[in-house]
């Protein structure tokens, strides 16, 4: 597992097979409440699963013509995703158990999410500096002849609500073909 938390600090081309976790998908900025409630019935029904607790992930993606980062963030569509281990007991158990005090978890499910071939970076500062990650991503995807194939996603190394940025950690990926 450890591999799948592991990136250089420039863009490469990797491949990542199948993951197994709990997801919660929605709609809304970052640290909006919609997010907020979300990242704690997932972190809840792990918790409940008695898992090792792992980074929070998302797969992002918009419903608009314009570019993603010309779309307000109140309207970004996001899965949040919490990576399982493969023995993991039984997800609908631990949603019950936890449904009274986090009415959200009745949302959190099972899947499973395959990047397969992508391109991936360490990023590392603040999220509203990863434009020029995904510049160099995108530089490296028009070199080696790829595009874009699926949606973008983003492991949280660091804590999200981390606001020094010289603490702040993540993993940037795109699917390719």
């Amino acid at each position: 597992m450890s591999e799948w938390y592991e990136a250089a600090d420039e863009p490469e081309l990797v491949e990542h097979g199948a993951v197994s976790g709990l997801a919660v998908s929605g709609r809304g900025a970052p640290g909006g409440a919609a997010y907020i409630e979300s990242v704690g019935a997932l972190y809840a029904v792990m918790g409940a699963l008695g898992a090792p607790m792992v980074p929070l992930e998302g797969r992002w993606w918009v419903e608009d013509e314009r570019p993603p980062l010309d779309v307000p963030r109140d309207e970004w569509r996001w899965h949040l995703f919490l990576r399982l281990p493969d023995e993991t007991a039984s997800i609908d158990r631990a949603r019950a158990e936890v449904l009274v005090k986090v009415p959200a978890a009745a949302r959190v499910q099972h899947a499973t999410y395959t990047d397969g071939l992508c391109v991936q970076v360490m990023h590392h500062g603040a999220y509203s500096d990863e434009p020029a990650s995904l510049a160099r991503m995108d530089a490296l995807m028009e070199a080696e002849g790829v595009a874009h194939f699926g949606l973008h996603h983003e492991i949280y190394l660091s804590d999200p609500s981390e606001t020094d940025s010289a603490k702040m950690h993540t993993i940037l990926r795109q699917p390719v073909r």
